[in-house]
């Protein structure tokens, strides 16, 4: 009995997913969130940390008047160039952020943050992001205004 109840045991913890590795994903999550997507393209940062952290094929869906258009990440990359010619030291006041959740399965996550400007809550954003073998990347965002 008790050696079944240990290869139920070692069967069961096979297939689950340890926490350290789950944490090591959120920690990675966290940190292309943060070099890409809030000091790359709010905070006017760098363009190869964007490049690195958004999946070519990202599309930011924009819902307005019932109706959903879409973004590609290479025009919203654009708008950055440009804001980025008209204010070389970034916006004066930077957009920081909240992690709300992470919410990892696999290969696969999608990550629930609050952005701020001045303490004031602006948006609350959910990121889809797919693991690919250089890393955890960006693939789509959508977002309520506040």
């Amino acid at each position: 009995m008790r050696k079944t109840s240990i290869l139920i045991a070692f069967i069961m913890l096979c297939g689950m997913r340890l926490p350290a590795q789950e944490s090591n994903d959120d920690a990675q999550i966290r940190k292309v969130i943060e070099s890409a997507y809030i000091d790359g393209i709010h905070n006017h940062g760098s363009i190869d940390d964007i490049n690195r952290g958004f999946h070519p094929g990202f599309e930011l869906l924009i819902l307005r008047n019932n109706s959903l258009s879409k973004l590609p990440i290479y025009t919203w990359i654009e708008s950055v160039v440009q804001r980025k010619a008209e204010q070389p030291s970034g916006p004066e006041h930077k957009i920081s952020v909240k992690f709300l959740h992470n919410d990892i399965t696999g290969n696969a996550a999608v990550s629930k943050i609050e952005l701020y400007r001045e303490e004031k809550l602006l948006f609350t954003d959910y990121l889809s992001l797919y693991k690919f073998s250089e890393g955890w990347r960006i693939v789509s965002k959508i977002y309520q205004q506040h």
